[in-house]
C-alpha cells in the first residue's frame, strides 16, 4: 500500500497569519465548497496512483525485473512525497495558486511520462535515469497536495485538525483505490500506456485548475488568474496534440527499437508482441519480440529448440507436455516423431498462440504445428495448471520452454515447488527438459536452476548448446541493444526421477541440423567442469534469481 500521508508537522494547529478561516466570497455555500474540495482530492488521488502504476509498468516492461523496478519507483516516490510536503510550507500563504500550479505540473509530467520513458528507451537505449527522475518529480508534486488542500478546506469551514485530516485522507485513499483499479482494467487495455497517461493528465489539469479558477477565484489576483488559465490551457493543448500524434510516435519509436521491418505489433492482455521481417520469403528472416525482448530469431532458433527437445525425446514419448512455447517451435520438434500420440501446450498468452497459428511467416517457421490434430492448447498459467486436476494425467516428456528465470514474473516457474508439481506429472521413466538460461554469461542463475531441480527430487544432467544470437546479448530472452554480440550459449538441464538421464539423441531422430549425441555429451562435460556447488534452491518464499 502506498503511503500518501504528509509528515508530522505539516498540518498546523492554527492557520498562518493572513489566512481567513471562512472566506466570504465563495460562489457556493461552504458545505458545497467543502464537498467540491473532497471530490477534487478523490480525482487527484486517482490520477496520482495512475501515474505511479504507469511508471511501474513501464519500468518492468522496458528494463525488466519487476521487483527491482517496483522497489525503485515506490521508494523514490515516497521519499519525494516527504520532500514535497516540506516544500509545501512555502506555499501555504497562497494555497489556491500553489495547488493549481502543482496540479498543472502533475498533469504535464504525469501525462507525458510514458511517452518520455519510451522515447528514452527507443533513442537512448536506457530508460532507468528517466524513470528515477519522473518518479522523484511526480512524488514531490503529489506530496505537496495534501498540506495545501488542508489549508483550503479549513478556509471553507473551520474544523478540528483531526476531522479535516480524516476527511481528506478518506477521499484520498478511496480515489487511489479507483485509480488503481482503473489502470489495469480500463486505461491500459482500452487506451494503452501512452494515451492512458495523457488522458489522466487531462483530467488532472481540468479538475485541479477548475477548482481553483472557479471556487477560489477571489483568492487570486487578476494576473494570477490569467497566468493559471494560460498555463492550464497550454498543458491541455500539449496533451491534446500528443494524443493525436501518439500513433505516429509509436510507429517511429518502434522503428527505432526494432528496425524498419516491423510487420505486426499487438498489445495483448499479457505483453506486447512484435514481429519483424518481410511478409514473404524465408521464415529465417523473422524475429519475434515479447515485451521488447527477442524471443525467436528465425536465423538460429532451430539450434535452441532442437537442443531443448530432442534429448528428452530419447525414450518413451507418446504423451508430451510443453510449458510455454506458444510460438509452436518446440511443438514442431516434438511433432516430428510419428509415434507421438498427443502434445499439450500450456501457454499463458493466447495472443502468442493466435499469432503462431495465423501469421504466415511464423506459421511456416513452426511447421504449421497448430494444424496437427495431435496438438492441444491450454491458455493458463503453467503453475496453476500443474496444480489443477488436468495435470493428473501423466506425461512421458515435459519440455519447459519458459522465459529466463531472471525475469521476475517467471521466477515462480523456476522454483522448487514448480518442479515438484512437474515431477508429479511425469510417468515412470519420464524426462523433463528445462531451459535454464545462458550457462556462460549467467552461471549462478543456471546452476541455481539445476540445484532447484535436484531439491525437487529429480536427478539432473546439465548441458548447453551454442548459437549466434543475431546481434543480441543473451539466451532466448536476449535484450535489445547489444549489437554485434559474439556467439553465446543456451543452457539446459535434462532431469528424471529414477537417475541422471543419459544425454543422447536417437540415430533415427528426424531432420536434426544442430545437435548430435557426441556434441551434447561434449557440452555436458564442459558444463560439469564449470559447475558451481553449494547453491541453495530457489523457492516461492525465497527466490534466488536476480
Amino acid at each position: 500500500m502506498i503511503d500518501r500521508s504528509a509528515p508530522r508537522g505539516v498540518l498546523p494547529a492554527a492557520e498562518p497569519r493572513g489566512v481567513q478561516t471562512v472566506p466570504a466570497a465563495l460562489p457556493v455555500q461552504p458545505r458545497t465548497g467543502r464537498l467540491l474540495v473532497l471530490a477534487t482530492v478523490f480525482v487527484c488521488a486517482a490520477c496520482g496512483l495512475v501515474y505511479e502504476l504507469e511508471l511501474l509498468a513501464l519500468g518492468s516492461y522496458l528494463i525488466g525485473d519487476s521487483v527491482t523496478q517496483a522497489s525503485v519507483v515506490l521508494s523514490v516516490m515516497v521519499f519525494a512525497m516527504g520532500v514535497g510536503s516540506l516544500l509545501a510550507k512555502r506555499l501555504r500563504t497562497r494555497p489556491a495558486f500553489g495547488f493549481a500550479a502543482i496540479e498543472a505540473g502533475l498533469a504535464l509530467l504525469g501525462g507525458f511520462s510514458a511517452m518520455a520513458l519510451y522515447a528514452s528507451f527507443a533513442w537512448l537505449g536506457e530508460s532507468r535515469p528517466a524513470l528515477v527522475a519522473f518518479s522523484f518529480a511526480i512524488g514531490v508534486l503529489i506530496g505537496a497536495e495534501i498540506p495545501l488542500l488542508m489549508v483550503l478546506i479549513q478556509r471553507i469551514r473551520r474544523q478540528d485538525a483531526g476531522g479535516a485530516v480524516a476527511d481528506l485522507f478518506a477521499a484520498d485513499y478511496v480515489g487511489a483505490l479507483v485509480g488503481g483499479l482503473a489502470f489495469p482494467f480500463l486505461l491500459l487495455p482500452v487506451l494503452g500506456q501512452l494515451t492512458g497517461a495523457m488522458l489522466t493528465g487531462t483530467v488532472n489539469a481540468v479538475v485541479g485548475g477548475g477548482l481553483v479558477l472557479w471556487l477560489f477565484r477571489r483568492d487570486l489576483s487578476r494576473r494570477c488568474r490569467w497566468l493559471l488559465f494560460a498555463v492550464n490551457a497550454a498543458v491541455l493543448a500539449g496533451l491534446a496534440c500528443a494524443t493525436l500524434l501518439a500513433d505516429d510516435f509509436e510507429r517511429v519509436a518502434r522503428t527505432a527499437v526494432y528496425g524498419a521491418e516491423v510487420r505486426v505489433a499487438v498489445q495483448t492482455g499479457v505483453q506486447e508482441l512484435v514481429l519483424t521481417g518481410p511478409s514473404t520469403g524465408s521464415p529465417r528472416s523473422l524475429d519475434l519480440y515479447l515485451d521488447g525482448r527477442l524471443r525467436v530469431s528465425g536465423y538460429d532458433e532451430y539450434r535452441y529448440h532442437e537442443a531443448l527437445v530432442h534429448p528428452a525425446m530419447t525414450g518413451p514419448h507418446a504423451r508430451v507436455l510443453v510449458l510455454g512455447g506458444g510460438d509452436g517451435l518446440a511443438a514442431r520438434e516434438v511433432l516430428r516423431y510419428p509415434d507421438v500420440v498427443s502434445v499439450t501446450v500450456v501457454e499463458l498468452d493466447p495472443g502468442v498462440v493466435e499469432l503462431a497459428r495465423t501469421d504466415p511467416m511464423l506459421s511456416a517457421l513452426n511447421g504449421r504445428a497448430y494444424e496437427d490434430p495431435r496438438l492441444g492448447v491450454v491458455s493458463q498459467d503453467a503453475f496453476r495448471w500443474l496444480r489443477g486436476p488436468a495435470a493428473r494425467a501423466r506425461f512421458d516428456v515435459i519440455v519447459s520452454d519458459l522465459p529466463d528465470p531472471g525475469i521476475t514474473p517467471s521466477t515462480k516457474l523456476y522454483s522448487q515447488e514448480f518442479y515438484g508439481l512437474a515431477a508429479r506429472a511425469l510417468n515412470r521413466g519420464g524426462r523433463i527438459a528445462v531451459h535454464a538460461g545462458p550457462l556462460g554469461t549467467r552461471p549462478r542463475t543456471y546452476w541455481t536452476v539445476e540445484s532447484t531441480l535436484r531439491a525437487a527430487g529429480l536427478r539432473t544432467t546439465p548441458y548447453s548448446a551454442g548459437g549466434r544470437l543475431s546481434g543480441f546479448a543473451a539466451g532466448p530472452d536476449r535484450t535489445l541493444g547489444a549489437a554485434d554480440a559474439p556467439p553465446q550459449d543456451w543452457g539446459f538441464v535434462l532431469a528424471a526421477r529414477e537417475g541422471p538421464p543419459e544425454l543422447r539423441v536417437d540415430r533415427d531422430t528426424p531432420a536434426l541440423r544442430a545437435v548430435s549425441t557426441r556434441g551434447l555429451q561434449d557440452a555436458a562435460r564442459d558444463a560439469a567442469r564449470a559447475r558451481l556447488t553449494g547453491l541453495p534452491p530457489s523457492t516461492l518464499p525465497h527466490p534466488r534469481y536476480s
